[in-house]
């Protein structure tokens, strides 16, 4: 039985594209921890903050959690990580393991998830698209080392169904919808309930609750934050995409997802986690 939940992460483990008409987030977190609940209310305690990186999750995050005591902690980062300049899978390996490890001593039962192509969702143009893509494929591989390390339950977006409809996404494209919350919630209960968790209440995919959005709403958000969001990362990520149009040119062979695995688990980043986990 599920006593105690807590969420860490980034935007979208904070509810964001879920919002209430109360103006606040709702998010899985609080779907989850109602398909948990037996007899009393799960104690829950979302600890994410928008904009967080993983580095974040483990310097400001992590001790939090650990003092909750969580029967079961859900973590959702990592793609903010992938949209800046200082990108560094390596790095990205020492604060995931040491954020995974510590919350597994601590007895919690820990769920994560890996990322789906989300070129198909926000289209960018072809070199951005590129960087984009070779970059969530190298979060994914850190991703799969540090769940088989630690044997622990990921959820995989890229198969969940339903994932790269345009309804499971909010005006921004960006962040989960309600749906698109639902439907992690849903994933995530399937996991615990996999694993022996007590999951009375199966989570819904109709959607109840949540305010109205409408095309006003959309038309807002490019106009306002669309715009400069996509001004703002292209910047970040212009000095990548142009390494690999210059790559292309000259037929060398990109930096794969395996290579940057490699490069993660050697020992001078597991040996030093702490370390290693501050920009050089």
């Amino acid at each position: 039985m599920v006593r105690s939940l807590v969420v860490l992460g980034d935007s979208t483990a904070v509810g964001i594209g879920d919002p209430l008409p109360d103006r606040t987030w709702r998010g899985f977190g609080p779907l989850l921890a109602d398909a948990v609940r037996v007899a009393e209310p799960v104690r829950y305690l979302n600890l994410s903050v928008s904009g967080a990186r993983i580095s974040n999750v483990r310097r400001q995050q992590l001790p939090a959690a650990l003092r909750r005591e969580p029967d079961v902690a859900v973590l959702v980062a990592g793609m903010n990580d992938t949209l800046r300049s200082d990108f560094e899978p390596a790095r990205l390996y020492a604060d995931l393991d040491r954020i995974v490890g510590s919350l597994r001593a601590a007895g919690a039962a820990v769920l994560t998830a890996r990322y789906h192509d989300h070129s198909k969702v926000f289209r960018l143009p072809g070199p951005l698209r590129r960087a984009l893509v070779q970059r969530i494929g190298q979060l994914n591989e850190v991703t799969d080392a540090v769940v088989a390390r630690h044997a622990i339950g990921c959820l995989d977006l890229d198969r969940v169904p339903g994932a790269y409809e345009r309804a499971a996404w909010s005006v921004d494209r960006l962040h989960p919808s309600e749906l698109g919350h639902r439907m992690l919630a849903r994933g995530f209960a399937r996991m615990l309930a996999d694993t022996g968790w007590a999951v009375p209440h199966p989570v819904s995919l109709a959607c109840s609750g949540g305010a109205q959005i409408t095309g006003w709403h959309h038309l807002a958000w490019l106009a306002f934050k669309g715009v400069p969001w996509l001004w703002r990362r292209g910047r970040d990520l212009m000095p990548y995409a142009a390494a690999i149009i210059m790559r292309e040119l000259l037929g060398e062979e990109p930096l794969g997802p395996q290579r940057a695995l490699d490069v993660a688990q050697s020992p001078v980043w597991l040996d030093d986690p702490e370390g290693a986990a501050q920009p050089g």
